[in-house]
């Protein structure tokens, strides 16, 4: 599958909005999990996969390669890593995750285990509020 570009249709848009073009590319199985799960530094496929709660070695495998494509992954000495646009996202998704903790919680009385994770300092500390 072709990576969704600024200026070319993708999912949700016509016109290729640079917004539309992201989101349709977060928006693929795993690839906000890879970002998300990329917060502690480098990390090896295997250790990858493993954070990512077992994921196929194929999906895996595509996200990484559609996020490189993307400058948001890169690969290092040590394994996959955030670039500096990575870390920026991720900055900005942080608070997005809070958000969406919330308002799935006020709106529709959905609590997801493990959502304390996102509202954490660790994460406050990491460009959260």
């Amino acid at each position: 599958m072709a990576i969704p570009k600024p200026g070319a249709k993708v999912r949700g848009s016509t016109t290729g909005a640079p917004i539309n073009a992201l989101l349709d590319l977060l928006g693929r199985r795993w690839a906000l999990g890879v970002v998300w799960n990329l917060d502690e530094g480098p990390s090896t496929f295997r250790d990858l996969q493993e954070r990512c709660g077992g994921v196929s070695p194929s999906i895996l495998n595509s996200r990484i390669k559609e996020l490189r494509e993307a400058d948001i992954v890169e690969k290092t000495d040590t394994g996959y890593a955030l670039t500096e646009r990575g870390r920026v996202l991720r900055e900005i998704i942080v608070p997005i995750g809070k958000w969406a903790v919330h308002w799935s919680e006020e709106v529709f009385k959905y609590h997801k285990p493990g959502s304390e994770r996102v509202l954490s300092d660790r994460y406050r500390a990491n460009g959260g509020d």
